[in-house]
């Protein structure tokens, strides 16, 4: 999005497989870090196997190397440092030994160690053995029994003796659980970089707002600043404060509370049309957000006029809240999450948007496609006149992890635990219901950083904190621990250069990805985002995995080329609010059918999926590909791809005009959705036509509710809006709706 067209004043327009063995490694830390020091089960080996031993690097370092008789595909140190909790890691593969050096360790204590190791396919589990740092180094021979199972029971033999017994559950691929204390050495009041604001009352309102306004004016511009490498967050610690907060590209305002209310702003926290060259037009105000705080509006109502990746999440807004700009202009569909209203929500000339567990004192307008799930206060559902749909609660939510400052000054990120069957902000009764960790516990990313320094803190059990910025990725980010959160504020954006996929995440529990942007680099991606291995098959519905405010890019600011934005592999994810963008403009050079090549949006392989807030735009083949059971999407919002130089060029595979936007597999047979949109502007060859829409197995367990197709300016054809169901689209921009399907 979004190129103009003639406007018109009554609507607007924006624009089951054996896992691999690093994942079963995973799944044995996981394990171990259940049962302690793990026990031994079956039947003892013949013979010596392995030979371990410590050496002393340094008065301080412990180095620990196993080198077993036959190859190994991993072994795993599980160790204790005198009265400290167990520690469990994969070591380094040295030639034909494993080595592990443990640091910082001083004169006189005990280290604790066993280990797991794989021979000859089975994987077995060695006794525990002990040594005192400062004794100079040794070494034994042994043997050792018994396979890694979900349950374990069983005592060691060796120097010492012990019986652990525990099982497994949740997922398979986990990793060890973060080690207490500090994961890196990170302070727990760290310094963020030069990119991060941190405000306090003390400063004054004077120099806040300057700094505010010197920022904006380099944030503001949409020919200048929309792909620019500029990146901030503004962060506002507990009091009140008497500022105008205009928002500007790639910025974060968010309050350091632990809930809303804790920070107020007595002004507003704007985006509107702010550029003479916008003309009045807010379809191109992507990538900026706020959070966490709340607002007296100056005039009675704050202004949030966006289009995508523009999330509104925790705010308590003390009065009106307009999501369309002063000029009453072209808008184009956002997102609203775990916020209060007290006054009217207007959406006015906003296309399409998604609110979801919220509270609103009213709402007022609908061009095409409103949903609603989990709203005090959203009006009935009356698709397609007026157009709104709402369901009265969420299935499955989990509000997203936040930065925050405690009673004693240090910075913590709080983890709102999951919600079924919500209605209202989660925070309405009083905080919200979660845990929190420690900064020691999260490596902070900033300028400077590599995909070699990212992957090392994640191997080492942290979890990332990720500033704004650019950072250009010359290996795939591992994510392979469960219940790491990866937490970006300031549109941080990973780069993956060289063909390298930006970031895999393993099969595991209870995942947390939020506020990042993933930009395709020049050489093809095959994937930018995945979660799960092909084939995994654990259920996470007691802990899944969530993906919220991250979104993708393909061109743009460079001729980037993925063939996949995110695929999702695990079961029970949850996709709160992504946008995935094949870009229909931007630089020179950046854009055009053989330049920002991707084939899909998103592909959901996994079952009992649900994704609450879908927006994915002009990719050249199928949109979004679901073939996992069980799925749920709640508003879904879609451009066909602009530039498909003729027919002959985009047909699908069944030999019909184009690719439908969002396909079902034929062999899926239970899949519901509610609220879905897709519109076409074939301007490069208005003679395109698209077959339809939606794609779906004709079966009773398959449903969609409120579906709609628009040709915009009546640029191009779709001709059904699902399956053979639907009217072709009509020439003046109105749109042809189905109300249910089957």
């Amino acid at each position: 999005m979004r190129r103009t067209f003639p406007p018109r004043r009554s609507v607007h327009r924006p624009g089951n497989r054996r896992r691999p063995v690093a994942l079963l490694a995973a799944f044995v830390l996981a394990l171990a870090g259940m049962l302690g020091l793990i026990g031994t089960i079956g039947s003892a080996s013949a013979a010596t196997d392995y030979t371990q031993s410590v050496s002393e690097p340094s008065s301080t370092q412990a180095k620990l190397t196993f080198t077993p008789t036959s190859p190994a595909s991993y072994v795993i140190v599980h160790y204790t440092v005198g009265s400290g909790g167990q520690l469990n890691v994969q070591m380094a593969a040295s030639g034909s030994s494993w080595t592990y050096t443990v640091s910082p360790i001083s004169a006189g204590t005990v280290l604790a160690y066993s280990f797991t190791y794989t021979k000859n396919g089975p994987q077995y589990d060695t006794p525990q053995f002990t040594y005192t740092q400062g004794s100079g180094g040794t070494s034994s021979a042994g043997t050792s029994t018994g396979t890694s199972t979900g349950t374990s029971t069983g005592t060691s033999t060796g120097t010492s003796t012990g019986t652990s017994t525990g099982t497994s559950s949740g997922s398979t691929g986990g990793s060890t659980t973060p080690p207490a204390g500090n994961c890196t050495g990170q302070s727990d009041t760290p310094d963020f970089g030069s990119n991060v604001h941190i405000f306090d009352p003390s400063m004054g309102n004077a120099a806040i707002q300057a700094q505010l306004d010197a920022q904006f004016n380099q944030m503001k511009d949409t020919n200048s600043a929309q792909f620019s490498e500029n990146r901030v967050a503004d962060l506002y610690k507990p009091g009140t404060y008497n500022v105008e907060d205009n928002v500007g590209f790639y910025t974060s305002v968010a309050g350091l509370g632990q809930n809303p209310d804790d920070v107020t702003i007595n002004g507003d926290v704007t985006v509107d049309a702010f550029n003479a060259s916008d003309a009045g037009n807010a379809t191109q105000n992507f990538w900026r957000s706020a959070e966490n705080l709340a607002i007296n509006p100056s005039s009675g109502t704050d202004r949030w006029a966006v289009a995508q990746a523009a999330p509104f999440r925790r705010i308590d807004v003390h009065g009106g809240l307009a999501l369309y700009p002063a000029s009453y202009g072209w808008a184009s569909g956002g997102y609203v999450a775990d916020t209060k209203v007290s006054g009217q929500a207007a959406s006015v000339s906003q296309q399409q948007w998604y609110t979801r567990d919220s509270q609103l004192g009213s709402w007022a307008g609908g061009v095409w496609n409103m949903v609603f799930s989990g709203v005090n206060g959203a009006p009935g559902t009356s698709f397609p006149n007026p157009p709104e749909t709402t369901l009265s609660t969420t299935p499955v939510s989990r509000d997203v992890p936040y930065l925050y400052i405690d009673g004693s000054g240090k910075y913590r990120v709080f983890l709102p635990s999951l919600r079924t069957n919500a209605s209202g902000p989660s925070w309405a009764s009083g905080s919200t219901p979660g845990s929190s960790l420690p900064m020691s516990q999260f490596y902070v990313v900033k300028a400077g950083d590599t995909a070699a320094t990212i992957n090392s803190a994640l191997a080492a059990g942290c979890n990332l904190f990720v500033t704004p910025g650019v950072y250009h990725l010359s290996q795939t980010l591992n994510v392979s621990r469960a219940d790491t959160v990866v937490l970006g504020i300031g549109y941080p954006t990973f780069v993956p250069d060289n063909g390298v996929n930006a970031m895999q995440v393993a099969d595991v529990d209870g995942v947390r990805l939020k506020g990042l942007l993933f930009d395709a680099g020049t050489t093809n991606s095959q994937s930018l985002l995945t979660v799960g291995a092909t084939g995994s098959s654990a259920n996470h519905a007691a802990d899944p995995t969530t993906i919220q405010d991250v979104f993708f890019r393909i061109g743009g600011e460079r001729a980037g080329k993925a063939t996949n934005s995110l695929i999702v592999n695990s079961n029970n994810t949850i996709i709160d609010h992504i946008w995935a963008w094949r870009a229909d403009h931007g630089t020179a050079g950046t854009v055009g059918w053989n330049t920002n090549t991707a084939d899909t949006g998103l592909t959901v392989n996994g079952n009992n999926v649900l994704a609450t807030g879908l927006f994915v735009e002009h990719y050249q083949k199928y949109e979004v590909v679901w073939n996992g059971q069980g799925g749920k999407t709640i508003f879904f919002q879609n451009e066909n791809p602009y530039d498909p130089p003729d027919q002959a060029s985009w047909k699908n595979p069944a030999g019909q005009n184009g690719y439908a936007a969002y396909k079902v597999g034929t062999g899926v047979t239970t899949h519901e959705a509610w609220g879905l949109g897709s519109y076409c502007y074939f301007n490069a060859n208005p003679s395109v036509n698209n077959y339809h829409a939606f794609e779906v197995p004709n079966t009773s367990g398959v449903r969609f509710h409120s579906v709609l197709t628009v040709s915009l300016g009546g640029v191009g054809t779709i001709t059904h809006v699902i399956n053979d169901t639907g009217a072709v689209t009509a020439s003046n921009t109105t749109p042809t709706n189905v109300v249910s399907y089957p």
